[in-house]
C-alpha cells in the first residue's frame, strides 16, 4: 500500500485536464509569438549582412581597377606593404 500511495501524485494531473487545457494554449501561443519575433530579427539581420557584403564587394571591385582607394586613406602615407613591394622584399631581419 505504501508504494501506491508514492505512484498516486504521478498519475494524478495538477491540474483537472479542463483548466489545463487553457494553460496549454497559452503556453502554445506564447511559444509560437516568440518563435516568430526570433525568426524576423534573424532575418533582419541577414539582409543587413547581405547588404554590407554586397558593398564590401563593390568597394574590392573598384579597389581592385583602381578607381579608389579605401576610404579614409587618401591622405596617408603609403602602406608598409606598398613601400615593400616598390623597393623590394629585403627579406632576413635585423
Amino acid at each position: 500500500m505504501h508504494t501506491l500511495a508514492a505512484l498516486l501524485p504521478l498519475g494524478a494531473p495538477a491540474l483537472p485536464l479542463d483548466e489545463a487545457g487553457k494553460y496549454v494554449a497559452g503556453a502554445f501561443i506564447v511559444f509560437m509569438v516568440l518563435l516568430v519575433v526570433y525568426v524576423a530579427i534573424m532575418a533582419a539581420k541577414l539582409q543587413r549582412i547581405e547588404r554590407e557584403l554586397r558593398e564590401l564587394a563593390s568597394f574590392a571591385e573598384s579597389r581592385a581597377k583602381g578607381e579608389e582607394a579605401a576610404p579614409g586613406r587618401e591622405s596617408e602615407a603609403p602602406s608598409i606593404s606598398d613601400s615593400l613591394a616598390s623597393h623590394g622584399s629585403r627579406g632576413g631581419g635585423a
